[in-house]
């Protein structure tokens, strides 16, 4: 896996595979972490990199990364658990449920009422799509103020944007709300009832939704990273919004999560929930693709439940099979979703995962460099700016994003005089031209 990683597409009659550590160099990375599920194990797990560059402190198998969106897979199944045991209704009125914080229903919601199972599936219409966290030693709010967006909250209210039911869009405002379900109904605080009743039964036993993380835990914490090597102020963001964006975990435990998925679904364990309720959890709601709490995701006939997470300098994703008991989980503590896509790809690629990562074949063009002078300019403005420059080897596409990712800068490969794509990103973009012919903007 190390020495095959490759990008979504090679070029014909030219292929390109790198190293994991050459392409840690590219993308800055500090820390990645790995873990390869194989036939319902783990194959095996492995830290790259540096958990904090400063400290020169390894990452390790043992390494604790923010978990972002993440949290929500295991946060469904804390839910369905109380499901489970008949002390939740999955289609029932959420206000039936809340005590300190009612849902303020208002004309947007058309009268219709939003159900635990909109939460988890995002499908209640509800506004706040995710949390930026908090500096660490500043106020932290709590769950009631950053539902109703009073201060300290640096988020807005949570409330209806469109009826429930309607379709899927992304709310870690639904999930937040359901953290609250779950300390109402229980009566415990989230972090301890979770513990209990979920990440301990699985075997993650290195993982916490503690938020400041424990003590005990301090010595293995990575430290978070943006792109252009500057380490988050205070090394990482607390999230109150635990459900939603505060796990700390590694891929090893994480990786037992999707084993106990993967075995459940078999009807071969039941160390949280059934066989049935974990059918329930990975069938999707209203579309064909989100389900409670995951994605189910088909790749070339082999469907996946996955994950993907984002943290103030966490990136995060997983991925397991519902069948053939396959999977990895990718942690790394630097922005970029582009390096764990190759080394995702690469996993499936060595171990035969039927070819669903398999990349396409394009062909490349030459364009003369007086051709390539009139791509060269700025396409955007503001903190998001995409600009066409050029290098002795070709031209590049620069994308600088001011207020969260840095500048990522991609070599442009042409399939035709208005269309190009490049390798670290999978799509291809093409210049828009007016009727005399002159590029006026990109897409």
């Amino acid at each position: 896996m190390e020495n095959n990683l490759s990008s979504w597409v090679q070029i014909e009659n030219n292929p390109t595979k790198w190293t994991l550590e050459e392409r840690m160099k590219f993308y800055h990375a500090n820390g990645v972490s790995i873990a390869v599920i194989r036939n319902y194990k783990i194959e095996w797990a492995k830290g790259y990199g540096w958990a904090d560059s400063l400290q020169q402190k390894p990452v390790t198998t043992n390494t604790l990364f923010q978990a972002g969106s993440n949290s929500k897979s295991i946060n469904a199944i804390g839910i369905l658990k109380l499901v489970q045991e008949g002390k939740l209704n999955l289609n029932a009125d959420i206000n039936d449920y809340l005590k300190r914080w009612k849902f303020p229903y208002d004309s947007l919601s058309k009268g219709k009422k939003i159900s635990i199972a909109n939460l988890l599936s995002h499908t209640g219409g509800i506004t706040v799509h995710g949390f930026d966290g908090y500096e660490y030693g500043t106020k932290i709010p709590t769950l009631v103020q950053i539902l109703n967006g009073q201060k300290p909250a640096n988020s807005e209210a949570i409330g209806s944007m469109y009826e429930p039911s309607l379709k899927y869009e992304y709310s870690g405002g639904g999930t937040t709300i359901s953290q609250l379900i779950i300390e109402d109904v229980t009566g415990k605080p989230y972090d301890e009832y979770m513990w209990n009743n979920v990440l301990k039964p699985m075997g993650m036993t290195h993982s916490s939704y503690t938020q400041p993380p424990i003590s005990s835990n301090l010595n293995v914490l990575a430290t978070g990273y943006y792109n252009d090597g500057k380490a988050v102020k205070g090394k990482y963001h607390i999230y109150p919004e635990q459900a939603a964006a505060g796990l700390w975990t590694n891929p090893t435990d994480l990786a037992k999560y999707v084993i106990e998925t993967q075995l459940s679904l078999k009807g071969k364990s039941e160390k949280v929930l059934s066989k049935k309720m974990t059918e329930l959890r990975l069938t999707p709601f209203i579309d064909k693709k989100s389900a409670l709490g995951v994605f189910i995701i088909d790749k070339n006939g082999v469907k996946n439940f996955e994950h993907g997470g984002v943290d103030e300098g966490f990136v995060s994703q997983y991925i397991g099979t519902l069948e053939g008991g396959n999977g990895v989980v990718v942690m790394t503590n630097t922005y970029n979703t582009a390096l764990f896509d190759e080394i995702i790809r690469s996993v499936a690629q060595e171990y035969s995962w039927n070819n669903a990562y398999t990349p396409e074949i394009k062909k490349e063009i030459y364009l003369k460099d007086t051709d390539l002078q009139t791509y060269l300019g700025r396409y955007g403005s503001g903190h998001y700016i995409w600009s066409i420059i050029k290098k002795d080897n070709g031209i590049y596409l620069s994308i600088t994003d001011n207020e969260y990712w840095g500048t990522c800068m991609w070599k442009m490969h042409f399939t035709s005089d208005d269309n190009f794509f490049v390798t670290e990103k999978n799509n291809e973009l093409s210049f828009i031209k007016d009727l005399s012919g002159k590029i006026t903007a990109l897409k």
